[in-house]
């Protein structure tokens, strides 16, 4: 069961918040919406929910335009951050308790409650209340209630935001495989572009109630529209520094003069481009005229961050940091690796 949106704006007065969204999401798709906070992610899942009301446009659930429809009618089950259980009652009456207020018969309530059950693998907790439970036991009984309803569409609003590092990686591997199992149309919103990538059949990256670009993980990685798409997948985030055309190539001052080749159509010769490298294309050696600020040692890995003689920061990766010291100088190359160029005013990719 897919969703539809088209041309869909919301204001709040004269303060326009989404700005003509268009958006087509398959049947079974697993879709992100990501962006920084104040972007519109979680006012347009709201309006897709009903909880907001959609100014102008239209929004089509299986292929039935739901703009006007009340919530309880358009087939979609939320899960938000905050795990809003009744801490009353036990795991099995908040999962089936929604049914229940709908007069649905006792023996289907206990079948649809033991199927959510195996598949979020909460049957030793069935007869809990949530105050016995952890953090990501409840965020688990929170879903169970959204799987019981059977839904068309599953919208989640930044569930995992109030859990520890350790069990949100334990939870979107539970979403995932939740997806999997049962197959069913999913809206997740996050900041965490890493849940984005992780997690997406298709990410939509969202800047002031905007579409910037969509597409899957690896595509929006490999092949940005612009520089804040660019700056925003991938962690860390790409580097970008001013660069001066050259010739058909780019020369960055601030990395002594470095030549990059490019393989796009460039402006003029002395025009300025930006350069985006990301860190794992990166080359350090010591010597050089950057400054080593910090190096973050992982084990199989290390991040080093540099500093340039201008005061502009900048992150390589370096698969042995054992050769270069903190307060010591480096240089950095490309190598065969690409870097992506940008206009310096409209921020767009250079292609």
């Amino acid at each position: 069961m897919g969703v539809t949106l088209r041309d869909v704006v919301k204001k709040y007065g004269e303060t326009q918040v989404i700005h003509g969204v268009d958006l087509d999401i398959s049947e079974g798709e697993f879709a992100v919406f990501v962006g920084p906070s104040g972007c519109g992610k979680s006012t347009l899942l709201r309006m897709i929910a009903g909880l907001e009301e959609t100014t102008s446009g239209m929004i089509g659930i299986a292929d039935e335009d739901v703009t006007r429809r009340d919530p309880a009618e358009r087939g979609v089950a939320m899960v938000f951050q905050t795990y809003a259980l009744y801490p009353h009652m036990t795991v099995r009456e908040n999962m089936g308790f929604g049914l229940k207020m709908n007069g649905h018969p006792k023996a289907e309530i206990a079948a649809k409650v033991a199927e959510a059950s195996r598949i979020l693998k909460l049957d030793d907790y069935l007869d809990r209340k949530p105050k016995a439970l952890s953090g990501g036991q409840r965020q688990r009984v929170a879903i169970g209630r959204a799987i019981v309803r059977g839904p068309k569409v599953f919208l989640f609003d930044e569930p995992l935001s109030n859990l520890d590092a350790e069990l949100r990686v334990e939870m979107r591997v539970e979403i995932s495989r939740l997806h999997n199992e049962i197959g069913a149309t999913m809206i997740y919103v996050t900041h965490d572009q890493v849940e984005a990538m992780t997690l997406a059949d298709k990410i939509v990256v969202l800047r002031a109630g905007r579409i910037e670009q969509v597409g899957a993980p690896l595509d929006l990685y490999d092949d940005p529209d612009n520089q804040f798409v660019a700056g925003f997948i991938g962690s860390p985030a790409m580097n970008f520094l001013e660069g001066v055309v050259e010739d058909g190539q780019v020369r960055v001052p601030e990395l002594g003069d470095l030549i990059v080749p490019a393989q796009v159509a460039l402006p003029a010769a002395g025009q300025p481009v930006t350069v985006g490298m990301r860190p794992e294309h990166l080359k350090v050696t010591p010597g050089g005229p950057l400054t080593i600020e910090l190096i973050e040692h992982l084990g199989g890995v290390s991040f080093v961050y540099l500093k340039t003689p201008g005061g502009k920061r900048m992150v390589a990766e370096a698969k042995d940091g054992r050769t270069i010291k903190e307060g010591g100088s480096a240089s950095v190359t490309l190598g065969d690796n690409p870097a992506f160029f940008f206009d310096a005013s409209s921020q767009d990719r250079l292609r």
